[in-house]
Parts: structure tokens; sequence; C-alpha cells
């Protein structure tokens, strides 16, 4: 099966700038929500839940990790009606300014020690507002790099805001680790965790400054402009005539998010809680490991327009449940190369399964509903993944002694992902026009 494109272009420096809006906004977006885990992590469990036990404080940091997850399509849906109708480019502005308002926030929030019962309840709040900041995120950057991509090369530049996601992890890390190599413990916890909450205020008005400049996409012109073409509510379409292709896409995230999620959180607090080594030798492991993180999904993605988007994301399933099984008894031989190699290993086959997903996404649905329906699938899948995913691995672990029960986890969430994505069906090309003539004969129904 052969489909055209049919898509209005975008000429090729517009859709480049479309694509670096989208991976720069992104990126800064993502480090403002993974500082949040990285404190998470190292600090906030006896800064702001103090009088418990370590394990009771770090499920309480942990929690309030994933109230950012239970935002996130509140987010996502509000956005994504807005997006769908008004424009793409409106709504990463708003996102933007949320997600910088509530993290120089948290910067600034007193502990627990100084304000009480009040401390966490705040704590909680903003961490909600970037949720809802980030909920809205994901779908307008990748439809701002999708719809104004070349024909040809939509899962190339639609990778373009999925990198963003570990280049902001990258720069959470880099700022982290020479506070953490430099500053005494003490000092660390006393204020030194704050600088990265108040250094993306300076990162929002980068980001702002680009985005600003972004215009909407000919695609979304045209559909905004077709006779009938404005849907009144684009969320009740989605949940009305899209309900299972929102499901299965939400389940095919729901590894590559969890796990992730744990390999970013997580295994910072396993590797110095139980494997004895520092928090600047974990946060090293983790720097390390982003670039190939990258890679898989730059090199993923390029394969996408060129075998199909299912292909290409089957094979990486399939590859995820190996690497998910490897992952903690190479950790577990508590040997730096070896720790170094799961971390990488498994940094590539997440980056994989992410590569081809912005394109495979947009493909879902017509252009009048699918900032709503990308966005409510891909927060579906944060929610049941990224967000239970540290208080799984902790409890799992307190529970029973021994990272098998975690493996265990990763494994079955991995095979679920697979599963969805096996049932998911691209519909046939009429569907969107982002859909391009390099697409495999597998991609329709």
């Amino acid at each position: 099966m052969t489909v055209l494109d049919s898509t209005p272009q975008t000429s090729a420096r517009a859709a480049r700038k479309a694509a670096l809006g989208s991976f720069v906004g992104t990126a800064i977006e993502w480090y403002d929500f993974f500082i949040y885990g990285t404190a998470a992590a190292l600090v906030l469990g006896p800064q702001f839940f103090p009088g418990s036990s370590e394990v009771a404080g770090t499920l309480a940091a942990f929690a309030t990790l994933a109230v950012g997850f239970i935002a996130r399509p509140i987010g996502g849906v509000v956005m994504g009606h807005f997006g769908d109708r008004i424009g793409r480019k409106s709504m990463l502005v708003v996102s933007l300014l949320l997600m910088g308002f509530a993290t120089v926030a948290i910067g600034v929030l007193p502990n627990y020690a100084a304000i009480g019962v009040a401390a966490p309840i705040l704590l909680v709040a903003l961490r909600f507002i970037q949720g809802l900041g980030v909920g809205g995120e994901w779908g307008g950057a990748v439809l701002v790099a999708t719809e104004n991509a070349p024909a040809g090369k939509r899962g190339l530049y639609g990778a373009a805001p999925q990198i963003g996601v570990p280049a902001g992890v990258l720069i959470a890390n880099l700022v982290y680790l020479p506070l953490t190599a430099f500053l005494s413990e003490e000092t660390f916890n006393a204020w030194g965790w704050r600088i990265p909450f108040l250094a993306s205020a300076v990162l929002v008005f980068v980001a702002m400054w680009i985005r600003l400049g972004l215009e909407e996409s000919a695609e979304f012109k045209a559909a905004k402009d077709a006779p009938a073409a404005e849907e009144k509510l684009p969320i009740l379409e989605v949940l009305t005539q899209h309900w299972k292709t929102v499901l299965l896409a939400g389940g095919t995230f729901i590894a590559t998010n969890g796990i992730a999620y744990a390999y970013m959180v997580y295994v910072l607090k396993y590797g110095e809680a139980t494997l004895g080594f520092s928090k600047t030798t974990m946060l090293a492991l983790l720097i390390a490991s982003c670039p190939f993180w990258m890679a898989g999904m730059a090199f993923a993605a390029w394969r996408s327009d060129l075998v199909g988007r299912r292909t290409v994301y089957i094979r990486s399933s399939a590859g995820l449940v190996v690497a998910a099984a490897l992952f903690f008894p190479l950790m577990d031989t508590a040997l730096l190369p070896v720790m170094l190699l799961a971390m990488v290993g498994l940094g590539f086959t997440l980056g994989c399964c992410a590569g081809p997903q912005s394109a495979l996404f947009a493909e879902l649905f017509p252009a009048k509903i699918r900032y709503s329906g990308a966005s409510l699938g891909y927060q579906i899948g944060a929610i049941l993944g990224g967000g239970l995913a540290p208080m799984m691995a902790t409890s799992l672990f307190a529970a029973t002694g021994t990272s098998m029960s975690i493996t265990g986890y990763f494994v079955l969430i991995a095979l679920i992902s697979l599963m969805s994505i096996l049932l998911l069906r691209v519909p046939s090309a009429g569907y969107a026009n982002i859909t391009d003539s390099r697409r495999s004969p597998e991609e329709g129904v």
C-alpha cells in the first residue's frame, strides 16, 4: 500500500526552526520536571517529610512525584482542547510558563522545619502545577515538529522533542553533579539542592524567546480553515470514537515511561542506599548513559521513516523485555563497568522505544483532534508507567529485600507494552495528512 502525502508543505527553514523550538522547549520543561525527581531521590524526604523512617520518607517524596503524573492528563486534555481549536504555539507558551513558575517557587519554598505542615502541602500543589504544564507540553511539541516536517522525515523530525527528554535529564544531572561533589552533605541538604530549581528561570526565558518565534504548521492552518473542520469539543470525539486507540497508545508507553523513571530516579537512591555508592557516582553513571539514550531515539526514528513505525516499535518493545530482565542483575554486581553497561544498554533500548513514538501517535488521529488524542494517550501511559514506578520499586524492594521483585515488575509492564503495540493499528491514510509516501504497508489497517 502506497500512501501519498497530501500535507500542505512547510519551508525547510521553518521545519528546522520548529524542530529546534520543540527540542529546546521540551528539554527545558523536562529539566524542570526531572530536577524534582532527582531531588525526591536525594533530599526531599527529610526536608519536607521529617520524623519518619528513611523508607517512609522516600515513599512520601516519590508520592509527591506521582502527583505530577496525576495532573498531566488534566493538562493534556485542557491544553489539547485549546491547541486543537486555537493553535499549538499558544499552548506551548502556556505550558512553559506554568512549569517555570512552579519550578522556581519550589526553589524558594520553606521546608517543614520552617513552616510546618504547610510545606508539604505547598510542595504537592506546586508539583501539581508542574504536572499541568508538562501535560500540555508533549502533545504540542510533537505536533509542531511532525506537522512541519518534510515529507518522508516525519519520524526523524518528530524525534526532536523526544530527544529533548533525555537532554533535560542530562542538563538536570549535570547541574546536580558538581553540587553533590563539591558541597558537603549538610550544605547540599540546607540550600544546595535549591540551585537547580532557581536556575530554571534563566532556561525558561531562553525557551520562551525561541517559542514565541514559532509559526503554526501549514497543515494545522488548512485543517482549521476547512469547512466544518473545527470540533467544538475535541476530547469528546477522542473519547467516543477513538477510545480503543487511546488506551492502546497509552499501553505502548507504560513500560517506556515506567522503566525510564525508575532508571532515572529510583536507581539513584538504590545505588546509594543498597549498593553503597555515592550520589556523585550514581549521577555520573546516569549522565554517561544519556547520550546513548538520545542516540537510540534518533536511530529508531530514522529507521521508522524507512521501514514503518510499528515495525520499529515492536522490535524495540521486544528488546525492552530483555533489557528489563537483565538490568538489576547487572546492577547488583556492584562493579562499575558492568553497572555502566547496564545503564547504557537500558538507556539505548528505551530510546529505541521512544524514537518513533511522536510520529506514530500523531498518525493515530485526524488533525482537528490530534493534540487532544495524542496527549491523552501519552499521559495515560505516563500515569500507569512513570507515575507508579519509583513507588512500586521502593515498595517491592522494602517488602522482599531483593531486586528480583523489581525485575519482575519491569518485565511485566514491558510485556504489557509489547502486547499493546501488537494490537495497535494505525488508521488508513485518509485519516491523517501527516502520513507520507515512505510509510510501509504494515502501517495500514
